[in-house]
Parts: structure tokens; sequence; C-alpha cells
């Protein structure tokens, strides 16, 4: 059997949340992404930290002795660093530049600019282009890769290649992980890093991967806490789970040495530019003092109005925007009956409760522009995996399956239209749906996408994306039953010959 043959199905999963994920591009005028690819440009075209001359793109910025400056955690910047530098030499030439000003000519992309807005500069093509090659690289890649992580790691509650494929894909497109999948901020990918880290610990404690790996998880441990500095909470509850099923513990200390380096890059960064090694970036920021200086940085403890809006609240609420999440609470509870891997348990709910109670506990707690309460996205993939044990639990009945189908489609509708309706995401309509995303949706306005680029305006930009989403689903559930049929001929054929080596010793007996 080829290696395509053996890792069809993950291939082709992968291929599909990727190119769900790389259609809809970076949103342009985003402050937030802005102010860390200002840091990535930055580096490479000026050899400098500072942002003076991108700036003027974004608000959310420290200034410090006169100089402007990225005021977020520096570790997705810097993953962009290579990426750009490699790409650079190729953005400058005279096809790349042609077709810069192609798209900045395009009638499609005009439609969905502001009337009074400075239209499409060659600049602004440019620096859009950069944000959408680093994002995918960055970003979209590594949440493909960790919806194919989540479709293998099930495997640990016995469920079958379609259930696993199912929640995989519940996961990639109809929870909040989908619009920050291609999006160049930390989101996504301190969750692909905690859940590999999460996977690989549990592999060494299996002796399925040799205790020496626990230095990579050390590696992407560090590069998570200098991505998002709240993730330290998920990341003390992997650490302390590998520390409890390394076979040999003194490769912890190789772990934790291994995470220095991470560190010790943003320590020199700070130190470069705010004399000091902490991280302070937020407390020369010039927007959103009183909130940033409320309580420790901004943190003023759990509050009852913070988390019912994270949770059930129509502007942010996680489980009015994708409901089939609250399936993974009851699935907890269900894998806490079973009495089984409950270590692993343990470290699926710290990162959920931490996450909640954190997030629960800042004045900052909506988060400005995004899609449902982005700062939870990191715990997602933990949330999700309890889905897995709630289905190995009650997913042959009938109404437990309605259940799931009825959230699901609830959830990815809900996701898919407050991501794509309009150019920018929701940020203070007191109900996002109602309020911004389905006027937007009726009026035509759909976000940014590859189907632009063909001059598709509106909802006609979607068909390139169904003529790839739908064949491939198909391709992707027929490789999942070949595969079952495959192991059911192999478990027959097996038994066969079983049965037939019985009679041989019964007839020499």
């Amino acid at each position: 059997m080829s290696l395509v043959s053996r890792f069809r199905v993950e291939i082709l999963l992968f291929l599909l949340l990727l190119a769900c994920y790389a259609y809809f591009p970076p949103r342009w005028a985003d402050w937030n992404q802005n102010s860390r690819l200002n840091l990535t440009l930055a580096i490479v075209d000026d050899g400098s930290f500072q942002i003076d001359r991108f700036v003027a793109n974004t608000g959310d910025y420290a200034k410090y002795n006169g100089h402007y400056y990225s005021d977020k955690a520096p570790g997705t910047s810097f993953l962009a660093v290579p990426v750009y530098a490699a790409v650079r030499p190729l953005l400058q030439t005279a096809p790349v530049q042609r077709m810069i000003e192609r798209v900045g000519s395009s009638a499609a992309f005009g439609e969905t600019l502001r009337p009074d807005g400075s239209g499409l500069a060659m600049e602004k093509v440019y620096f859009a282009l950069v944000l959408m090659i680093v994002s995918f690289v960055t970003v979209a890649v590594p949440s493909a890769l960790l919806g194919v992580l989540l479709y293998r790691f099930l495997e640990l509650f016995d469920l079958g290649a379609s259930w696993r494929v199912a929640l995989a894909l519940i996961y990639g497109l109809a929870t909040p992980a989908f619009p920050y999948s291609n999006a160049f901020v930390g989101h996504q990918q301190v969750a692909a890093m905690l859940f590999v880290s999460f996977w690989m610990a549990f592999l060494i404690g299996q002796r399925r991967l040799a205790p020496h790996w626990s230095l990579l998880i050390g590696v992407l441990l560090g590069w998570t806490l200098i991505t998002e500095y709240p993730a330290a909470l998920i990341v003390a509850g992997v650490g302390l789970y590998l520390l409890v099923v390394l076979p040999d513990r003194r490769w912890i200390v190789g772990a934790a040495l291994a995470g220095v380096p991470p560190l010790a890059l943003m320590m020199a960064y700070n130190d470069a530019i705010f004399g000091t090694v902490m991280p302070v970036g937020y407390k020369y920021s010039e927007l959103w003092q009183a909130e940033h200086q409320s309580g420790f940085m901004s943190l003023a403890g759990p509050n009852r109005e913070a988390l019912w809006g994270i949770t059930f609240g129509v502007h942010r609420g996680l489980f009015l925007l994708a409901p089939v999440l609250l399936i993974g609470l009851a699935g907890f509870v269900a894998w806490w009956r079973s009495g089984t891997h409950r270590r692993e348990l343990a470290v699926c709910v710290w990162a959920v409760v931490s996450f909640l109670l954190f997030n629960g506990s800042s004045v900052m707690w909506s988060g400005g522009f995004g899609v449902g309460p982005r700062y939870l996205v990191p715990m997602l993939p933990f949330l999700a995996f309890g889905i897995g044990a709630f289905v190995a639990t009650w997913g042959a009945q009938w109404r437990v399956r309605a259940v799931l189908g009825v959230t699901g489609v609830w959830s990815f509708l809900n996701v898919w239209a407050q991501t794509i309706g309009g150019q920018s995401f929701p940020q203070y309509q007191p109900n996002p749906l109602l309020d911004y995303s389905l006027p937007e949706l009726v009026a035509g306005n759909v976000a940014r996408n590859l189907g632009m680029v063909l001059d598709l305006g509106g909802w006609a930009s979607l068909l390139p994306l169904a003529l790839v989403v739908l064949p491939g689903l198909v391709m992707l559930f027929r490789s999942v039953e070949e595969k079952r049929s495959l192991q059911v001929e192999g478990r027959w054929i097996e038994n066969r010959e079983l049965r037939t080596e019985n009679r041989e010793l019964r007839t020499e007996n």
C-alpha cells in the first residue's frame, strides 16, 4: 500500500480544511493583525523593531522614547520573519508587481471597499499579499494540521473513522476556530502548539514515542508563551501532564531547558526596546490605557457579566454562537464516568476552565472585532475533544445523533455567517448575527476571497470554493468507507486464516 493510500483520509481532510481556511484571506484593515505584520516587515525590511514607517495602519502600538513598536506578544511576528524573508525577492519581481496592479484595478475587489476610502493603492495590495502569504504558512497550514491531529487523537475513544472525520470537520469549520484559522494573530497558532504538545506527551506516556521527543514539546510550549501570554495556564497543565507520564522523569529537565530559547528571544526583544526583559508592551500603548491599567493588566477577577458574556451572551457567547460545543461539556461528564484516561481528561478540563475564568476576569473580555469570544480559541480543541467522549458513550442513539446534527448545522451556519458577512468581523453590535452579518450577506457584501481574483463578486465569488469543497467531501467520506471496508476485509481474512490453522491442528491431532 502506498503512503498516499495509507493516509488518504488524513490528506483529504487536511486539504479540505486548508481550502476553506485559505479561501478567505486575512482582513486588510485589522489593527491586531497589522500590528504583528508591521513588526515582521520592520525586522526584514529595516532591520529594526521600530514600526514607525507602518504605524498608520494600526492603533495597536506602543510608543516609547519617540518611536513606535508593536504592543503584541512577538511570537507570531517572529514566526513570519523567515517566511517573508524567503518570498520578499519574488514579490519584488516584475510579474508579481504586474499582478498586484491587476488586483488593484479589479472590479470585484473594488466593490468591497468603502466609497469614502483611499482605494487600492499598490502599497496596500502589497501589504495584503504579504499578510496573506505569512498567514497561510504560519496559521492556515498549522490549523489544517490541527484538524488532522484531532482526527487521529480521537482514536483514544475507539471511534470509527467516519465519526472522527465528522468531529474534526465540526471543530475546524463550525466553531470560532474557523475565522481565526487564516488570521495573523496567535489564537490558532497557540491552539495548534498546545494540542500537538498534549498529543505528543500522550504518545510518550503510552511508550509510542521516545522520551527525547519531550525536547520538542519544550520548544513548542516555550514558543506558545511568547505568542499569547495567557496560554501560560494551559502550558502549565500540559507541562504537569508531561511530568506525570514521562517514563524517565529526568527528561523533564531537558524539556524545560528546550523551552528557554524562545523565552530568551522574547526577553532580548523587550530589553532592546523597553530596557527590561518583562513583556511591558501594553504598558506603553497609547490606546485603551484605562482598560490596560484596570486591575492587573486588565484582569479584575471573575465577574458575572463577563462570564455570561463569553458563554451564553448574545454579543459574544461561545455556546450561543456554536452550541455544538456544549456537547463537549457533557462529554467531560461521560468521560469521567467511564473511569478511563482520567489524566487526559484533567488536562482538557483544566484548559477549558482556566481559560473561561481568565477571560471572564478581563475588562476587555469582548475582544473588539471578532467572531465569538476570540480569547477562548486556544482552549477549543480540548473542548472539542470532549465531544468524542460524548459520542463514544451515547453516539449509537438516534436522538443523540439528531442533537449533534442540529447543533452542528446551526454552529456551522452561524460561524460562517459571522465570518464571511462583511469586510470586517463584527465589533460592538448587540446581536452580531442579526445586526451586522446577515444584513451584509443579504446585501451581497461577502468577505474578500480568492473567487474575486476571477472577478466574481458577491455570492458568486463563493462558487469556486463550493466546486472544490463539495467533491472533496464526497471523496473524503468515500475514502472513509473504503478504509472501513478494507479493515473489515482484513479482519475477515485474518479470522479465516485462524480458522484454517485451527482445523489443520485438529486434523494433526
